[in-house]
């Protein structure tokens, strides 16, 4: 009777568990029957990786090579920005280089892969970086480092890295480098989500200060793999973050203080990519849970939530890219549920690395690939 109970017990538990969690298979969503105008603003882009309206028709892009470019969307003007971010080389294969880039209140914020100069060993070394700079005469100028990753790691993948800012607090999610296991130690950055003031300080509440006096002062959450998006919600302020899983996995899940989600212990449905499990199950509810998981993978990207003119009955829907398959697509959610899904682009660009709403609702688009392009959504 004993292991008959244990056995109820466990397919009890692990399908509520799994209630909890929807995983989806993005083959089996619909697809918007509006044709929608989808039109190129500028051509020859070399891996972009991150943009940022500075004003209603100006943006910034990041190049994962190091390029800095500001682009007019009117006019289509493409002027190169100088500056001195010391973001390491990308030669194509690798994942790290000059990644995202987000304005506020005349700062322009980047996160990069920095690398080490001058080793006692010819071994390259790189971390994740945070700095800040003011755009002026097309330069950046007064460039501050504002959060150096600890330690020095050699991989040059999952660097995760976007940025957003609430209240004078700036947020980013440190991926972990391809190291497992390195997301549940709080003592190293990689595998955590960062809050920082927007000087580079420490906030007096983080947990830190207040429940976690192990953890580094930066941290937190922890439990992360490779954080890829990252918005704040208009309605509840509450903070999304997307990650991609391994081979299935992909999530989105909410920023939670002192939270862990549970990397490596827990892949979300995922499996290593030659095949074999990862954990004893997908989820665990000691850790924190997403609100939706991917399997197959789609390469979740950028997120961010809808408010604009264009497309109105958009509004406060989850706006979601997957470089991957090659997706936009919106999420409706109802008190963290997920209640509709709809796919906005099949495949029609290529891999969306990130994209921006502009002031009056029109969504643009950058695609990461060696001779890509801005592009233009609307009605």
């Amino acid at each position: 009777m004993s292991y008959f109970f244990k056995l109820f017990f466990f397919v009890f538990f692990f399908n509520n568990l799994n209630a909890e969690v929807p995983v989806h298979d993005f083959k089996k969503y619909k697809v918007v029957t509006e044709k929608l105008k989808l039109k190129e603003v500028v051509k020859g882009l070399n891996h972009p990786w991150g943009l940022t309206f500075i004003d209603e028709e100006n943006l910034i892009v990041t190049e994962k090579n190091g390029g800095l470019l500001k682009i007019n969307i009117n006019s289509k003007k493409v002027t190169k920005v100088k500056h001195k971010i010391n973001s390491i080389p990308f030669d194509g294969s690798d994942q790290g280089g000059l990644l995202d880039v987000l304005y506020d209140n005349g700062f322009l914020y980047f996160s990069y892969s920095h690398q080490f100069e001058n080793t006692k060993t010819s071994k390259k070394l790189y971390s994740t970086a945070i700095s800040r700079g003011r755009l002026i005469d097309n330069e950046i100028k007064n460039l501050e480092l504002l959060l150096l990753g600890k330690p020095k790691l050699s991989k040059n993948i999952h660097w995760g890295s976007r940025i957003v800012i609430n209240k004078n607090l700036l947020y980013a999610g440190f991926g972990e480098r391809g190291l497992g296991m390195i997301a549940q130690d709080p003592s190293k950055h990689p595998g955590s989500i960062i809050r920082i003031n927007i000087d580079g300080s420490i906030p007096k509440d983080n947990p830190h200060n207040t429940n976690k006096p192990n953890w580094l002062p930066e941290i937190y959450q922890i439990g992360i793999r490779n954080p890829q998006g990252m918005a704040i919600s208009p309605k509840n302020k509450k903070i999304y973050f997307s990650q991609h899983g391994p081979r299935g996995g992909d999530n989105i899940g909410i920023l939670k203080k002192s939270g862990n989600f549970g990397w490596k212990v827990v892949a979300w449905g995922g499996t290593e990519y030659y095949g074999a499990k990862i954990g004893t199950e997908p989820f665990k509810k000691k850790y924190d849970l997403p609100i939706i998981s991917w399997v197959p993978s789609i390469g979740v990207g950028q997120i961010n939530f809808y408010s604009g003119n264009t497309f109105p009955e958009w509004d406060g829907n989850l706006i979601v890219s997957a470089t991957k398959a090659g997706l936009l697509f919106r999420l409706v959610l109802e008190n963290d549920k997920v209640v509709e899904q709809e796919i906005i682009l099949n495949n029609e660009i290529g891999r969306i690395r990130d994209f921006e709403v502009g002031a009056n609702g029109d969504i643009f688009l950058i695609v990461d690939d060696d001779d890509s392009s801005l592009w233009h959504l609307s009605r």
